[in-house]
C-alpha cells in the first residue's frame, strides 16, 4: 500500500475542556485513504503554528513572492486570549480552511507536514482528565453551518443512552462496550453507526446496542410510508434471517420503513424484507465519497439477533411484524391499482363524451305514456270513447 493520505477532514465542533485549567479544542473527523476515520482535537493555537510552517515550506502557493499566486488559505492569528466567542465565531473559518486544504494539489495536502499533524496522538484517544473536575462541555457544529455560518451557536447537550449488552469492536474507529455503560452520542448516522463518547474513549457503536434512558426509542423513528421511496442498491447483500431481502447491485427498490438501527424495510415489487440501509441511496443520486468508503464496511448488527439484552425498561420497543408491513403495503399497491383504474375509466368516458356527432348513433324519440281511461273520456272524440267501453 502507498503512503498514508487524508481524504477528507470534518470540523465536528468543539470542547470546553477544564484540565489543567480552563481551554478549549476543536474536534476533527479525519478521513484516512485506507477508509479509517478517526476524531482527533487541536487547540486553535497549535493549529495556526501548523498553518505558518505550510507556508514557510510553500513560499509560492502562500503568495510571498507573488501575492497572485497564493492558494493556501488566509487563516486569522490567535488573540491574546481565546474565549468561547471566539473559539465558537472562528468555526465557520475553520472549517472552510480544512475543505480547502485538502483540495490543494496533492504536493501540499499530502505532504507529511499534513498528514503528521492530523495523525492520531496519545491524547487524542486518552485525553488527560482529572476526575475531581467537570468532563469537558461538547459544543457541535450544526449540520447546515457551511451554509449559515452565522447560524453556529451552543452548546448543544448530548443525549446520554445506555448499552443494552456486550459489544465488542471489529475496527479501531469502533468503541468496545459492556452491558450499562452510559455513552454520550455526539453522532447520529441513519446507517445504523452512532458515534459516541464514554469517559475518555470514541469510537463508532451499532446503535441496536443502546437505549435511551426515558425510555423506549419508537418516537425516534419515522412512521411507515407505504408510498413508498425510490432507492437504488449500490452493494449487493445476501440474507442472513428469513425476513430479509438478497439485492444485488442496481435493484430499484421502495423503502417503506426507515429505522434506527439501520436495518430499514424495503419492497421489492410486492415482497418485503430488511435491507442495510447503508448500502441503498437515493434513486437519481450521485455516488459519494461518504458512500464509496462506506463500501468495504460491515453493515449494523440487528436489534433482533443481539443475545442476552437487559433493558432498564418494563415496558419494551414496540416491534411491527414483517406480516403487518407485507399486509399493509399489499393493500396500498392494490388501493393504488384501484385508483389508476378508476381514472382510467373516467377518462374513457371522458374520450367518449367528447366524439364528434357524426361517430355517435341517432337518439330514438321516447315512447309517452298511455294516457288513463279517464282522461280519453273526458277529452278524446265520440269514436274513440266507444272502443274503451
Amino acid at each position: 500500500m502507498g503512503d498514508a493520505f487524508i481524504r477528507h477532514i470534518e470540523l465536528l465542533g468543539y470542547e470546553k475542556r477544564f484540565f489543567p485549567s480552563q481551554h478549549y479544542v476543536y474536534m476533527f473527523l479525519v478521513k484516512w485513504n485506507d477508509l479509517s476515520e478517526k476524531v482527533v482535537y487541536r487547540r486553535f493555537t497549535e493549529i495556526y503554528e501548523f498553518h505558518k510552517a505550510l507556508k514557510e515550506m510553500f513560499p509560492i502557493e502562500s503568495g510571498d513572492i507573488n501575492i497572485e499566486n497564493r492558494i493556501i488559505p488566509h487563516l486569522p492569528a490567535p488573540k491574546w486570549f481565546d474565549g468561547q466567542r471566539s473559539t465558537e465565531n472562528r468555526q465557520g473559518t475553520l472549517a472552510e480552511y480544512c475543505y480547502t486544504l485538502i483540495n490543494l494539489p496533492h504536493k501540499i495536502s499530502r505532504c507529511l507536514h499534513v498528514v503528521n499533524f492530523f495523525k492520531v496522538r496519545h491524547d487524542d484517544m486518552s485525553p488527560v482528565t482529572d476526575s475531581q473536575i467537570k468532563k469537558p462541555e461538547v459544543f457541535l457544529l450544526p449540520k447546515d453551518s457551511k451554509k449559515n455560518p452565522t447560524d453556529i451557536t451552543g452548546p448543544i447537550v448530548l443525549q446520554t443512552y445506555r448499552a443494552i449488552a456486550d459489544y465488542e469492536k471489529s475496527s479501531t474507529s469502533e468503541m468496545s462496550l459492556t452491558a450499562g455503560d452510559m455513552v454520550d452520542v455526539v453522532e447520529k448516522s441513519e446507517n445504523g453507526w452512532w458515534f459516541c463518547q464514554l469517559k475518555n474513549k470514541r469510537g463508532w457503536v451499532p446503535a441496536a446496542y443502546l437505549e435511551p434512558m426515558d425510555g423506549p426509542d419508537e418516537s425516534e423513528e419515522q412512521e411507515p410510508n407505504y408510498a413508498g421511496e425510490a432507492y437504488m442498491v449500490w452493494k449487493s447483500y445476501t440474507a442472513v434471517e428469513e425476513d430479509e431481502l438478497t439485492l444485488k447491485e442496481g435493484d430499484i427498490i421502495e423503502v417503506i420503513h426507515k429505522l434506527l438501527d439501520g436495518w430499514w424495510v424495503i419492497r421489492k415489487d410486492e415482497t418485503t424484507g430488511y435491507y442495510p440501509s447503508m448500502y441503498l441511496q437515493k434513486a437519481g443520486e450521485v455516488n459519494t465519497s461518504v458512500k464509496s468508503e462506506q463500501r468495504n464496511r460491515s453493515a449494523p448488527p440487528r436489534r433482533s439477533t443481539i443475545r442476552n439484552v437487559t433493558s432498564i425498561h418494563k415496558q419494551g420497543r414496540k416491534q411491527i411484524s414483517q406480516e403487518t408491513y407485507r399486509r399493509n403495503s399489499k393493500k396500498y399497491i392494490q388501493n393504488q391499482q384501484n385508483m389508476r383504474g378508476n381514472f382510467q375509466n373516467k377518462a374513457n368516458v371522458i374520450i367518449e363524451k367528447n366524439e364528434p356527432e357524426g361517430n355517435k348513433p341517432k337518439a330514438q324519440p321516447a315512447v309517452p305514456p298511455r294516457p288513463s281511461k279517464d282522461l280519453i273520456l273526458n277529452r278524446c272524440t265520440e269514436s274513440t270513447r266507444k272502443k274503451i267501453l
